[in-house]
């Protein structure tokens, strides 16, 4: 398979998801739409270029990469003038057994590229790929050998292991935590950059890592962070999407109650400081690790509608191309620890540290 890499330009918030597209005037129109709101909702032309995208099953609100992705496709609806529902639109699954259904529903619809949110989704596009060879499909996070499918990965270790710089430097306890989803490669890839980047300033950091199996259980995410911060850990960094909004939940009871807790928590995928707002004072989210979906999805859907669809591809986003980097810390980082992070972030860009992608 062809491998090229794209300039992506990170904003401050990016954004983990996928959209799955396709064009089909054979199929038979399908408008129902699992969040649809139709009433108000008006037709578009035949000409418009249509988006459209699934979401993997930590749903379009996670705060992390599926609504990232539906942002850049909000974005490309708002710039092309197209109505939401109509023109953009996307569909939730609720489980792995609603990716083929909710990928033909859109098919059906007539939508020109249909996103794929998610390592998790890739036989399901493969599948759908193979039924469907005129459609336009993007998969998130995973690869698929199809010529009417573009491959969009990211080299989460890269900035994940800035993550890890900046976590060991600010620690107290030498005691830092992960929290990942499901024991994919993709998360794994966060896992062996955090450890390698808080190693690299710390080599006698104790680093607890644990896999929940799950991305939609914010309650067990809760829970896996009060074991390790009552464990002497000060701060975790989470890869597991909306599981991991219960690692906020916990870090912000612990600060407000008590306002001297030394607890934080490093968001991932988009820029995760308002989930990290104890009050208008108090905020215990570090930094977070940027990925960025949202811009993908915004080029991948620009070339398809310009009839440049790079179809067949994986385009890889790492920190040389500003694929993923951290967010800004509004000041909870100091001067000197930023100073380090930046140190290696050039150092990985020119190719000087390279980063594995899996714990040795």
């Amino acid at each position: 398979m062809k491998k090229r890499k794209l300039g992506l330009l990170i904003t401050s918030v990016v954004a983990t998801g996928a959209i799955l597209a396709a064009c089909g005037s054979d199929k038979e129109k399908d408008t129902s739409n699992n969040n649809a709101d139709s009433d108000s909702k008006s037709e578009t032309t035949g000409d418009e270029f249509k988006v459209a995208m699934v979401t993997d099953v930590g749903g379009v609100d996670d705060k992390s990469f599926n609504q990232s992705a539906w942002e850049g496709i909000k974005d490309f609806g708002a710039s092309n003038n197209l109505t939401e529902k109509q023109g953009y639109d996307y569909l939730q699954s609720e489980s792995d057994a609603d990716y083929n259904s909710n990928l033909n529903k859109l098919l059906r619809r007539d939508f020109d590229l249909v996103f794929g949110v998610g390592f998790l989704m890739g036989d399901a596009i493969e599948e759908i790929a193979n039924e469907n060879p005129n459609a336009q499909l993007a998969l998130i996070d995973a690869e698929v050998d199809a010529p009417n499918v573009v491959n969009l990965l990211f080299k989460e270790q890269e900035g994940a292991f800035l993550a890890g710089v900046a976590a060991a430097k600010m620690s107290k306890s030498g005691k830092l935590g992960f929290v990942g989803g499901n024991s994919i490669p993709v998360i794994n890839r966060f896992e062996a950059g955090f450890f390698e980047g808080a190693r690299a300033v710390n080599p006698d950091i104790e680093i607890k890592s644990i896999y929940t199996e799950k991305f939609d259980d914010a309650g067990l995410g809760k829970s896996t962070a009060n074991g390790m911060y009552s464990s002497g850990v000060d701060i975790i960094f989470h890869a597991a999407g909306q599981t991991g909004n219960g690692v906020f939940s916990e870090a912000k009871e612990r600060k407000a109650k008590d306002p001297n807790a030394n607890v934080w928590v490093i968001g991932v995928d988009a820029d995760q400081y308002e989930e990290g707002r104890v009050d208008d004072k108090t905020n215990i989210t570090l930094t977070s690790m940027l990925k960025g979906v949202h811009k993908a999805v915004v080029e991948v859907s620009n070339d398809a509608k310009d009839g440049k669809f790079p179809g067949g591809q994986t385009l890889v986003y790492g920190l040389a191309e500003d694929g993923v980097g951290l967010a800004d810390s509004r000041g909870a980082i100091p001067q000197d620890v930023l100073d380090v992070v930046e140190e290696y972030k050039q150092k990985i860009a020119s190719g000087e540290i390279k980063v594995s992608e899996s714990l040795k």
